[in-house]
């Protein structure tokens, strides 16, 4: 103690408390200065990406579902839908809607991915709603293909058919194929429920099942046909009536053919 204390009456000692005291300081702001210019940039990415989708909704959008997002007699409410909800109408060319009519019809989108996601990041800052997923949430890799069919049977063949052709339901309405629709876009119908679909929350359906229905799904889509045509995997009733329209058809050629012969 007595060392110290005599180190601490002499200039030299004070000046180098001094100087590290500096060097401290100024290591310390360079490191909190390098963090937040990062963290400002991404915020202001994140509200230019927010203010180039309003634009984008107010010029294509707004028309329909009102200025404020609420929604008119042509459009319903945006408010609380989420990222999700238009990331999936976008991508898939449902929206913008091109006339009124009782579904909205898949296409070719109109909107680049860019904007797409901007107009889905100004819809998601209104309120909160369910988010486009990630990577890893549609990464089905390590999922059962086999529990995947069981839960597609359980809760999508009524209405898309068991091999995930679609169908008809009521009032003008229909199910669409799947064949040609990606894990996001199938992850998100989930969550959003689009048209007549439901939505299966996490609650209703865990991320695993999703995954599992996606892998399924991704399998009738890359199946082949070693038996020649797939007559829409609808089943042995439209294979047995091909059968028979193309066994009575013959037939009937054969018949015609020999009452012509034996004139």
């Amino acid at each position: 103690m007595k060392f110290l204390t005599a180190r601490r009456r002499r200039p030299v000692f004070g000046f180098a408390m001094l100087l590290f005291a500096l060097v401290a300081v100024g290591g310390l702001y360079a490191a909190v200065a390098t963090v937040r210019p990062a963290e400002a940039a991404g915020a202001a990415s994140s509200e230019t990406q927010v203010e180039m989708g309003k634009q984008l909704y107010l010029e294509g959008c707004s028309s329909c579902h009102s200025l404020q997002a609420q929604g008119s007699t042509n459009g319903p409410t945006l408010i609380g839908v989420g990222a999700a909800a238009v990331d999936f109408q976008v991508s898939t060319g449902r929206m913008p809607l091109a006339a009124p009519g009782v579904q909205s019809i898949a296409g070719p989108p109109k909107y680049s991915k860019e904007d797409t996601a901007a107009l889905a990041a100004y819809v998601a800052s209104l309120a909160p709603g369910p988010a486009i997923p990630s990577a890893e949430q549609v990464d089905f890799a390590s999922a059962d293909v086999a529990e995947g069919g069981v839960l597609f049977r359980v809760n999508c063949q009524q209405c898309h058919q068991a091999a995930g052709q679609g169908g008809a339901l009521t009032q003008g309405k229909y199910a669409p194929s799947l064949m040609g629709s990606t894990p996001t876009q199938m992850y998100e119908a989930m969550v959003t429920g689009p048209e007549s679909m439901p939505v299966f929350s996490n609650a209703t359906l865990p991320e695993e099942d999703k995954k599992a229905i996606i892998a399924y799904v991704d399998n009738l889509q890359n199946a082949a046909d070693p038996g020649g045509l797939s007559l829409g995997r609808l089943g042995p009733v439209t294979e047995g009536l091909f059968l028979w329209t193309a066994v009575f058809g013959a037939l009937i050629a054969v018949a015609v053919w020999i009452g012509i012969k034996a004139r």
